[in-house]
């Protein structure tokens, strides 16, 4: 009975050693784990300059429009591309816009530019990012967002173009703004 035990011991040194992984952490984990105070990759999407097929049919944009990219208390991102001192929308505002929507691949899932013609819709009827997006451009703008999941579909995503989970980034001028 004395026996079983030194032979247990010597079976459970085995399987940790065992366990261990021998795998090597990324370069990127690694320097995060032996300098935390490094600084982090700084956040790129792809946007609409990257791809000249996101440009097709749009407006020009200002010379000196900014590369970077600002953030709102709610997590959407911006940059204006053309700036106006046209009227700007509110929430309650029907907005008539030329806009193209893509996906973090690149894959275009809606756009007027293709149809030929802007949309017009009520901004309270779109998800949230676009209705506080679209505050903060004039008419004659054009404004890049780029919506986290939680402004845009969330957990659902929208069946047959985007899937759960998905930021959406879109490139939209803006026509024309109507009040309610």
């Amino acid at each position: 009975m004395k026996n079983w035990l030194p032979w247990c011991l010597f079976s459970l040194v085995f399987l940790v050693v065992g366990c261990r992984s021998t795998a090597k952490p990324s370069p990127e984990i690694s320097s995060e784990l032996v300098t935390p105070d490094t600084a982090k990759p700084q956040w790129k999407p792809l946007t609409f300059v990257d791809k000249p097929e996101l440009q097709a049919g749009t407006g020009a944009m200002d010379s000196g429009a900014t590369p970077e990219f600002s953030a709102t208390e709610s997590g959407l991102k911006y940059r204006i591309l053309r700036n106006s001192d046209g009227k700007k929308p509110t929430a309650s505002s029907t907005v008539t816009v030329h806009y193209r929507g893509w996906l973090n691949s690149g894959k275009v899932f809606d756009s007027s530019y293709e149809r030929g013609e802007p949309t017009t819709f009520p901004l309270q009827n779109v998800i949230a990012g676009w209705t506080e997006g679209m505050q903060l451009v004039g008419e004659g703008g054009m404004i890049e967002l780029w919506v986290p999941s939680r402004l845009g579909y969330g957990e659902h995503g929208s069946p047959g173009s985007i899937p759960a989970h998905s930021n959406l980034h879109f490139i939209v001028e803006l026509v024309n703004v109507d009040e309610a």
